[in-house]
């Protein structure tokens, strides 16, 4: 039965969640449990397509890439793939009529991380950024108005924002990585090898910028998805303040987290202010 199957597919895209990110995995928790099957199962295409050009260095990157582009464009116009990945993921994308053109900009920018490393201009960076992480906010949000295309286009703007944010803050936390390991360098007239205060207080203005607009839109969201939404913006939130806290060059010389005391402390906390209607 396709049923089965189906519901294999998407229990492997819960598992790739739960393996590759417990912040991400413990924020889609908190959602309504109508909403995070499609949450998973966006989350495992963007899982993989991402691990192919940042993970499988002894492998042949982009003819694997090539091969999983392939693949997808057959599950979206064939809606099933013997990929449970990308079976998941196309039920949740025409489930929700998730925007063709969201798909195809992330699959750019992750071909671009295939070979390119350097963002010179902020043109860009931004378009990197919309299509790495922008739309992957755009296609949650699609699941978490349930379709509603007045509501989508009301908070479109705001999930962007907060997909940037998330993203900046991700470029910022893994420099060390992305710079010696993958020998990339995201923000724009920025010397990660001396960088300094003035640098890093100008990504982080930006980043909080981006953070103000996210929450003004968690805030409007349906209650199905505003708390899990709002841990997810904690969590970053809480990771930005701690690289707030670094100095410029120790940022580059390690990578910032967020314990697991404190994650549960951010929970109990965001749920304080949820139940309190204090969003």
């Amino acid at each position: 039965m396709k049923a089965l199957f189906d519901t294999i597919s998407y229990r492997s895209s819960k598992l790739v969640t739960q393996t590759y990110s417990t912040s991400f995995s413990l924020a889609t928790k908190m959602l309504y449990k109508t909403l995070r099957n499609d949450i998973y199962n966006i989350y495992g295409f963007v899982r993989f397509a991402d691990e192919i050009v940042d993970s499988f260095h002894d492998y042949p990157k982009e003819m694997l890439f090539n091969r999983f582009s392939e693949d997808l464009e057959l599950a979206l116009d064939n809606k099933i793939s013997l990929n449970p990945i990308l079976n998941a993921f196309q039920h949740t994308y025409h489930k929700y009529n998730i925007d063709k053109s969201l798909v195809d900009a992330f699959m750019k920018s992750m071909r671009q991380d295939l070979h390119k490393s350097t963002y010179l201009s902020e043109e860009e960076f931004k378009a990197y950024i919309y299509g790495s992480a922008d739309v992957v906010g755009l296609m949650c949000l699609k699941v978490f108005v349930k379709g509603d295309q007045q509501k989508y286009d009301e908070l479109k703007k705001t999930a962007m924002a907060l997909g940037s944010a998330f993203q900046k803050v991700n470029f910022l936390r893994d420099l060390k990585a992305d710079f010696e390991g993958l020998d990339r360098t995201y923000f724009p007239n920025t010397d990660l090898k001396n960088l300094d205060e003035a640098s890093k207080k100008e990504i982080i203005d930006d980043i909080e910028s981006d953070f103000r607009k996210g929450l003004s839109g968690i805030k409007k969201l349906p209650i199905e998805a505003k708390f899990g939404v709002f841990m997810a913006y904690r969590y970053y939130n809480q990771l930005l303040k701690k690289l707030k806290r670094t100095p410029a060059l120790k940022i580059k010389d390690s990578r910032i987290r967020v314990s697991n005391p404190k994650k549960i402390e951010l929970l109990m906390r965001s749920y304080v202010k949820y139940q309190l209607n204090l969003l």
